[in-house]
């Protein structure tokens, strides 16, 4: 029997989510992205720090007083994540959530902040205050009004929970697409690999590269849309935790990994790092890959990556 690609585009976690998947009907395909809606919709109660009752709320909530108890599945998320702040220097930190946020992306900034300002603005940032006991599966949060938020890796995370799901369904093949994160399994029902545009956002109307992705997840970081400018160099919209300052240098970063919520967080880490640092990062990690555009237009790839420019 022929099996064709169903589709659907709907708004979850505040974003948009397009869930692909391959199945002999629609009916049966209809059915199936419900049940990855519904997981991704549980997930977001789990993770989500705007809803009060959600157990990061919690947590929020008891910064500098008390540990507070999770399900495995959230301190399991927390160990990865701080797994790879200490992968990235920091560049990655889910306490991100605690920096005042001062710079402001909507054209109302005519100024920079003080040096004092932004040192201050991250003062209850770091990764390594977050105490997790693994014997009473809690967390706690050293510094009173420090906060944890999953916005760079809770889209991952979902995509790669709702695809764990279909697989064990018996869905032989889709995509999960979380604004911009992809999450492939399985060939297209021609049996060709599934592919991902990477254009250059200074010239976003020509695609450079068409890759293949084959069971992995692919996540495309850009921040050409926001930023600000002082005495003639652009700050943009991603901030590093470390020190309050906005990254520079790069306009975009996709990288490819074996799971979506890794490669989200690498690919913010990347933008913080900067080409170098980030590259060198990556180069040392198995079944990663990257691309990166810089604010020249110019693209350096990862070591393993040949794209044909043709």
């Amino acid at each position: 029997m022929a099996q064709n690609p169903y589709k659907r585009t709907l708004k979850l976690m505040g974003s948009r989510f397009d869930i692909t998947v391959v199945a002999n009907d629609s009916i049966s395909a209809h059915k199936y992205i419900d049940t990855a809606v519904a997981e991704i919709t549980r997930i977001e109660k789990l993770i989500s720090s705007w809803d009060a009752a959600s157990q990061t709320s919690a947590i929020n909530k008891n910064a500098g007083i008390t540990p507070v108890k999770v399900d495995t599945e959230l301190f399991q998320l927390m160990q990865r994540a701080i797994g790879i702040s200490k992968l990235t220097d920091g560049a990655f930190d889910i306490s991100y959530a605690s920096m005042d946020r001062i710079w402001k992306f909507d054209g109302s900034m005519k100024q920079m902040p003080t040096n004092e300002e932004i040192k201050a603005s991250v003062s209850k940032v770091g990764y390594q205050n977050i105490i997790l006991d693994s014997e009473k599966n809690t967390v706690f949060l050293k510094l009173k009004g420090m906060k944890i938020g999953f916005g760079a890796i809770g889209k991952g995370y979902a995509a790669d929970k709702a695809k764990a799901l279909l697989i064990s369904k018996g869905v032989s093949s889709g995509i999960i697409n979380a604004s911009g994160d992809m999450n492939t399994w399985g060939k297209q029902p021609n049996g060709n690999e599934w592919k991902v545009a990477i254009t250059n956002p200074l010239n976003k109307d020509k695609v450079f590269a068409l890759l293949p992705i084959n069971n992995e997840a692919v996540v495309t970081s850009g921040n050409y849309e926001k930023f600000v400018e002082f005495n003639g160099k652009r700050y943009t919209h991603i901030i590093d935790p470390r020190t309050g300052f906005p990254s520079s240098g790069i306009i975009s970063v996709t990288v490819f990994a074996p799971k979506a919520e890794l490669a989200d967080a690498l690919a913010t880490s990347v933008f913080v790092m900067g080409k170098e640092i980030g590259l060198d990062r990556i180069n040392q990690l198995p079944n990663i890959e990257c691309i990166i555009i810089d604010d020249k237009g110019n693209i350096t790839t990862s070591k393993n990556i040949k794209i044909d420019k043709s």
